[in-house]
């Protein structure tokens, strides 16, 4: 907790902007927040990591009088919060499960003697009995309830305990609550209103889009060679975070990359609670760091100058990778967001979306998020027009992804729908005459003409469609079944042994209807 000190001698939101945060003028539309909070109204908002959420809450709450109550997720980030405000003065405190006794105790009787301006807490406490009873016993100016997408089933970060939080408007009538939250669509905004009790609430939007960022998708390969010439050539020296899929994957990724002289921690749910602390300090003070990471670690990181931001998994969902690739570049500099993912990404997160746990209902929500997270690695579409369409707002295109740039080069796009009806065709025939279905490998070693022992085996170089296509590398073929994925004109059969079956969908094409169009990634 930082030491009592007096409060801050300011009449308006923007001179507490200027001398307390250091900032000279608001960005859009944090001054009609302010303005909507200060008179009391209640508000959800949402702005890109980076954007400035914070100031929504923290500039009304240092003048409106009493303690401004902020719900959050992570204790790490009720820290960095709690921190970084004492840091300018601001009387800030937290209570949470990792304090002694005595600490707790101090913090409970500085917020009786109104000392304290911003009480950051777990939804848990919010709504246990001692919490209530104490500041029922002080003034509070207002709740801000962070991370808000957390309420809502449909989102991406789904946390029960923040349903509770909707007593807090018959618990404190007049207090303004402010939701905030760097990710919802159209649906989850919805939700987190409902769920909140948010029924009049002000809604503020700003755009999606984040100029500094340069947003790339790329075939995986050998994706660590591919990850060391990122951070080696692109990001020398530079800070960094790489997110996988698995606490396995996390951890043998970041000893290799120690092992090719990178400064690199792995961070997982796994790990004790003082080695992630540790981790998370190396990586905050160590020039050129990189954090190995499964969606574990992140989550309202107050680092500003990290340059990159790497997914060597296909995320979970577009709203996943939305945030996570906002950790880059927070200090407004130039910085990127890399993707690499191939075919074999795209059959292991669909077995895992279909083998989730759970109703009818949320595994449709799963498959749904799965297909437009794919949708959008295939888009030849401007990256972050894409992203902003997909959280409701229409743009322009960004000029700063590699789709935007690839159309200003010459034949960037391939037409593949020869290739594709070979595939399609193959996986017909296998089926039509044979009652077979096969793989990825497999069937490319069909339409190349390539005579494996199981290709004679099963007699598969007898086939009319046996090397229809051996004009394209392996390379090329796993990118147009990537993309006929993608286009769901493919699809992983129901008994989970990763062959592949043909859908209505790919009718058309098959008919010459509809075009298949690929940017062109190899040279054949």
């Amino acid at each position: 907790m930082s030491q009592p000190q007096a409060g801050v001698c300011a009449r308006t939101p923007t001179d507490v902007l200027q001398t307390v945060f250091g900032h000279q003028s608001f960005r859009f539309p944090q001054a009609e927040v302010i303005a909507h909070v200060m008179h009391g109204g209640d508000a959800l908002v949402l702005m890109p990591t980076g954007g400035g959420k914070s100031l929504c809450y923290q500039v009304p709450a240092l003048l409106r009088g009493g303690v401004a109550v902020v719900i959050s997720p992570l204790i790490a980030l009720m820290h960095d919060q709690v921190r970084a405000l004492g840091k300018r003065g601001v009387r800030a405190a937290t209570l949470n499960s990792t304090q002694s006794p005595e600490q707790a105790q101090a913090v409970r009787q500085a917020l009786q003697a109104g000392h304290i301006d911003l009480l950051y807490v777990a939804p848990e406490r919010m709504v246990s009995t001692r919490l209530t009873e104490l500041l029922r016993q002080v003034p509070v100016s207002l709740f801000a309830i962070d991370e808000a997408h957390c309420v809502s089933q449909w989102g991406h970060d789904f946390r029960p305990e923040y349903l509770a939080l909707e007593r807090l408007a018959a618990d404190w009538p007049g207090v303004p609550r402010v939701a905030l939250t760097a990710t919802a669509t159209a649906q989850t905004r919805h939700e987190i209103l409902n769920r909140l009790g948010l029924n009049q609430a002000r809604v503020f939007v700003s755009g999606f889009d984040r100029p500094n960022i340069f947003y790339q998708v790329v075939h995986k390969t050998d994706v660590r060679a591919q990850l060391l010439q990122l951070i080696t050539q692109s990001h020398s020296g530079q800070s960094g975070i790489v997110y996988v899929a698995t606490r396995a994957r996390a951890q043998a990724l970041a000893s290799w990359l120690r092992r090719h002289a990178v400064a690199a921690w792995p961070y997982h749910a796994g790990l004790e609670r003082a080695q992630r602390q540790a981790h998370e300090a190396a990586f905050a003070d160590t020039p050129g760091a990189v954090m190995v990471a499964t969606v574990a670690f992140g989550m309202g990181i107050d680092k500003p100058d990290i340059r990159f931001v790497a997914h060597v998994d296909l995320p979970r969902s577009l709203e996943h990778y939305y945030q996570e690739t906002g950790r880059a570049g927070r200090d407004g500099l130039p910085a990127t967001a890399w993707l690499a993912y191939g075919i074999n990404d795209v059959l292991q997160r669909w077995q895992l979306a279909r083998n989730a746990q759970g109703s009818a209902s949320q595994l449709q929500r799963v498959l749904q998020a799965f297909d437009e997270m794919l949708r959008f690695g295939e888009s030849l579409q401007c990256r972050g027009q894409a992203l902003s369409a997909h959280f409701g707002q229409d743009s322009g295109p960004c000029g700063h992804c590699d789709n935007c740039l690839a159309r200003d080069m010459p034949q960037a796009q391939w037409d593949a729908t020869e290739a594709a009806q070979m595939m399609l065709s193959t996986v017909y025939r296998l089926w039509r005459e044979r009652g077979q279905r096969f793989g990825s490998g497999h069937l490319i070693d069909i339409v190349r003409g390539k005579a494996t022992p199981r290709v004679r085996l099963q007699s598969h170089d007898t086939l009319s469609v046996f090397g229809v296509g051996a004009q394209w590398s392996v390379v090329t073929w796993r990118l147009v079944l990537r993309a006929l994925l993608a286009q769901q004109m493919l699809v992983p059969d129901d008994e989970g042994y990763g062959t592949l079956a043909m859908t209505p969908a790919s009718v058309a094409l098959l008919r010459g209807q509809q075009k298949l169009l690929m940017r062109q990634l190899a040279s054949d």
